[in-house]
């Protein structure tokens, strides 16, 4: 296994010292997977992979189910942390609405009684499969399948656009449409919201603004690409998330439920917020391709 500077901070510094330092404060881990598949990523590095392979995917499910997690709803559990409730949930998510995920995630989730929250750009979501980054996404028909297996479904935007280089109008159209489109398909009400790509949490102006468009189209809660476990304090709309793809061992894949991964969130804001101040002083915007890791 190459080397890795978050996997090694993580596990031999921030997970003995979150066991010297736990509050008792109620969390709850958000997982983001993307695609379920065993096609190669090894030319990404493995923090900016998406990919997970059925093997480990079904790896850690099984885990999941042997330290006695149950999965729900991002709602669900908004109201866990709300309400301080000692219940050990997990939500697991999954971006892009690909079609890997009826052939491979959902026979394995389906073993443990698991559910999930798939959100749909629905702009790939056709009557016959919709190529997205080169992946077959799902067809509705197998989404309407999946809803009555108990699969939740959100809106992913229309067409996966960098919503923060769009107007407020189009940003409002990207989230009204995706949102009707699913509950017409559905006929089931549609309150959840992924962020595409990185999220700029630095941009205090832009997420104000998406925040409020959000909440005007309908939308209850959302997840974005804000590292880390969703806790008290969270914004109902901007849950934080855990990114998991096939490079996550036991260890590591422990150790992220545990929190001793929720560091990753801070170090990048500091790096963020230094890098926008320091083109602001040079009297230029920062830019969302340099600033923030290429997350889908």
């Amino acid at each position: 296994m190459d080397f890795r500077l978050d996997r090694f901070a993580t596990l031999y510094l921030m997970s003995p010292l979150l066991r010297l330092t736990s509050n008792g404060e109620c969390y709850v881990p958000i997982l983001m997977y993307h695609s379920i598949t065993d096609q190669d990523e090894s030319n990404a590095r493995a923090y900016y992979r998406t990919r997970t392979s059925p093997a480990m995917f079904a790896a850690q499910l099984k885990y999941l189910h042997e330290i006695g997690y149950r999965t729900c709803s991002p709602a669900q559990a908004i109201h866990q942390l709300q309400t301080q409730t000692a219940a050990k949930l997990v939500v697991i998510t999954f971006d892009d609405g690909y079609r890997d995920f009826y052939q491979y995630a959902f026979p394995a989730l389906n073993q443990y009684g698991f559910t999930a929250t798939v959100f749909l750009p629905t702009a790939y979501i056709g009557d016959t499969a919709v190529s997205f980054k080169g992946v077959d996404c799902l067809t509705w028909a197998e989404v309407r399948e999946l809803s009555k297996h108990g699969i939740l479904f959100g809106s992913h935007t229309v067409s996966h656009p960098q919503l923060r280089e769009l107007s407020r109008a189009a940003i409002n159209e990207e989230l009204t449409c995706s949102r009707k489109t699913i509950e017409e398909k559905l006929g089931c009400a549609v309150d959840s919201f992924a962020y595409p790509y990185a999220f700029p949490q630095a941009d205090t102006d832009f997420t104000n603004m998406l925040r409020d468009v959000l909440r005007r189209a309908g939308y209850q809660n959302g997840v974005c690409t804000i590292v880390g476990r969703a806790n008290r304090s969270s914004e109902p709309l901007f849950l934080e998330r855990l990114p998991v793809n096939s490079c996550d061992d036991t260890a590591l894949f422990h150790a992220k439920l545990a929190g001793a991964y929720d560091w990753v969130s801070k170090s990048q804001y500091i790096s963020k917020m230094a890098k926008a101040r320091l083109r602001g002083s040079r009297g230029a915007k920062y830019s969302v391709s340099k600033d923030f890791p290429a997350v889908q």
